[in-house]
Parts: structure tokens; sequence; C-alpha cells
């Protein structure tokens, strides 16, 4: 465990045995996982039907590809196959890394062009 998670967990033991939570609410109710609240009105019953449909967004799905490519390659015993399988995996994570990187890049850029805006009384 990294330095910054060992002071985060001690802090909240800390804040737990103080009580800090216990005011908290919906304390004791489970998470409302469901909740589209973050989502647009517009895209909501999209999401509904692609979440009932079983589909997940490209980047997760390209996830369990590479979770299922490395299960392959750390079972294969075959070197010519192995390369190969290796070769899709180093694809496939270098195209998830850009997918990510494209994300961040986005909300950056969009949070600096907001601040922009609000700063020239656009918004």
């Amino acid at each position: 465990m990294d330095l910054f998670a060992v002071i985060a967990e001690g802090k909240i033991r800390e804040a737990i045995e103080n009580g800090e939570f216990d005011d908290l609410p919906n304390k004791g109710k489970p998470l409302d996982l469901d909740n589209m609240a973050h989502i647009p009105e517009e895209l909501r019953a999209g999401y509904t039907i692609l979440k009932n449909a079983g589909v997940l967004p490209e980047e997760l799905e390209l996830k369990k590809e590479i979770v299922s490519l490395q299960k392959l390659i750390d079972s294969c015993h075959e070197e010519n196959e192995r390369n190969s399988m290796q070769k899709k995996l180093t694809y496939k994570l270098l195209k998830f890394d850009m997918m990510m990187e494209n994300r961040r890049l986005n909300h950056a850029l969009g949070s600096y062009k907001y601040k922009i805006y609000r700063k020239l009384g656009i918004y």
C-alpha cells in the first residue's frame, strides 16, 4: 500500500472513531447504484436501454478483453501463440490508455474552458 493510501486509511479510521460519520444521510441503507441523477435527463432512457441489454461502455468492454487476454497468456504454453496474444494485449492496453487519456484531456479542457468563460463573464 502506498503512503497516501495509508494516510487516508488512518484519517478515515480516526473519523469513524470520532463519530464523524454517524449522522450521514441514508446511514445503514443500501446504496442505490441505479440512481441516474448524475446523467442528463435526455440520456437516461438510452442508458437504461443499454444497461438492460447488457451493453457496456467501450472502455469497460476493452478492459474485459484485456483481462481475458491476460488470463489466456498466463495459461498458454506454446511460445508462438503466446507471442501473438501478447501483441494483441499490448495493442489493447495502448488503445485503453489512449482512450482514458483522451477522457482526462477532454475533462480538463472542459473545466479550463468553463473557467475562462466565467472569467470573461460568459457564464
